[in-house]
């Protein structure tokens, strides 16, 4: 007997909210978004044909689709993209999917940048900072780095298809292709989880590149490399801003001071958490 989709959405909500502990809400979206993308059609089609059965190649499409999600690979893997910062971004797993959470650093680097700055974004992923940073300031002239050549890749097909120009894109371990290159403002979401952190085996994190993830026993390796040669590289007055971990905002402040950066400053995410840390060189 065909399935409508009006009927998959019922069996298939209650499913996923017991198998990933989700709510009834955000439960119901992932499964419209799911089938969205077996039938490649928009929401306000899917709204509107409830009753409309799916034929053999979209029912086997979805089902692959929705046993996959249900077994926990994220959707933002499975469906090919993620909202940021009013942006669609290509994700794939060679990137760490981009969350709401980053975009208090695009927000703190956009309150920064000088007229025409120069603005550094140190293992761009997907590109979704920089391109999200480069998107709002068309005056601004960004770089983007990646040492990994599949998440290079990835930004910058996303470059491509946001047609956004002022962002220069290079395979960098960090600085090692910037070679006496300064900038008003440096801006990181590095990986930040201590390698024996027992979230990496659990929820998404499971899915995504552990290289963007863990750095060192306390998650501070990376950031400490990125704090101590950023100096070099900044002009005059410019930031350096990291995104880190929920319990590491006072060892990445001591970081900063360490390493002689002043103006030293953490700053909340909605959920109260000190998500991003900066300083300004002198």
């Amino acid at each position: 007997m065909p399935h409508t989709i009006q009927s998959i959405l019922a069996r298939d909500k209650a499913a996923l909210e017991a198998a990933l502990n989700l709510d009834a809400a955000s439960a119901r979206i992932e499964v419209q978004c799911l089938l969205q993308a077996a039938l490649q059609v928009n929401r306000a089609w899917l709204l509107t044909h409830s009753e409309q059965a799916l034929d053999a190649e979209q029912q086997a499409r979805y089902t692959q689709l929705f046993e996959r999600r249900l077994n926990g690979e994220p959707i933002a893997y499975l469906l090919g993209e993620r909202e940021f910062y009013g942006l669609n971004f290509i994700v794939t797993p060679a990137t760490l999917i981009p969350r709401h959470d980053t975009e208090l650093l695009v927000e703190l680097a956009l309150q920064r940048i000088p007229q025409c700055g120069r603005v550094l974004d140190l293992g761009t992923g997907s590109g979704a900072i920089a391109l999200s940073i480069a998107h709002a300031r068309p005056d601004a002239e960004v770089t983007a780095v990646d040492a990994s050549s599949e998440a290079f890749n990835v930004a910058q097909e996303n470059a491509r298809r946001l047609n956004i120009s002022n962002v220069r894109l290079l395979r960098s371990d960090w600085f090692s292709a910037l070679p006496g290159e300064r900038f008003d403002l440096i801006v990181s979401n590095p990986p930040y989880i201590a390698a024996s952190d027992a979230h990496l085996a659990q929820g998404d994190l499971r899915f995504e590149p552990r290289s963007a993830l863990a750095s060192g026993t306390d998650g501070l390796d990376d950031i400490r490399r990125i704090g101590a040669q950023a100096k070099t590289h900044l002009n005059e007055g410019g930031w350096l801003l990291f995104e880190h971990g929920y319990d590491q905002a006072e060892r990445v402040r001591a970081l900063l001071q360490q390493n002689g950066f002043n103006e030293v400053f953490s700053a909340r995410d909605l959920a109260g958490i000190e998500r991003v840390t900066g300083g300004r060189s002198d």
